[in-house]
């Protein structure tokens, strides 16, 4: 394992990863723990800046290309930025159960299944791992 292709790459690639780690970790640690707390709320804001910087970093990469400059991926950004205040306001509304479907969704689609195709070889995080 080496850093050297995240060292070597561009800026927005470097925060989309350090974001995308930082969004993974404190998911991880939301599904764990008590909700409703206030220990909940402040991991929820710092999960919630963490996903919008991955969303908004993946419009500066372009390494994988599908139309023009953009690719699927670009999409699901997209729906990223639409769905973080909503997921925040069901909360502060106090609907919980649609607060939830949408961090779930953000949290498997936009970290898990996005995040499982950058380790395939030709990518960048694949040769962080497995080298090369």
């Amino acid at each position: 394992m080496t850093l050297t292709p995240i060292l070597q790459s561009t800026l927005a690639i470097q925060l989309h990863v350090l974001a995308a780690a930082i969004a993974t970790v404190l998911g991880i640690i939301q599904f764990a723990g008590i909700k409703g707390t206030i220990v909940h709320r402040i991991l929820g804001y710092g999960w919630v800046t963490a996903m919008a910087i991955v969303a908004i970093s993946s419009f500066w990469i372009f390494e994988f290309r599908f139309i023009g400059l953009w690719s699927p991926i670009h999409l699901l950004s997209i729906g990223v930025l639409v769905a973080l205040p909503f997921a925040v306001l069901h909360a502060r509304r106090g609907r919980i159960d649609d607060h939830r479907s949408a961090m779930i969704w953000m949290f498997a689609g936009a970290l898990a299944v996005a995040g499982f195709f950058t380790f395939l070889p030709g990518r960048i995080m694949h040769a962080v791992l497995f080298g090369g």
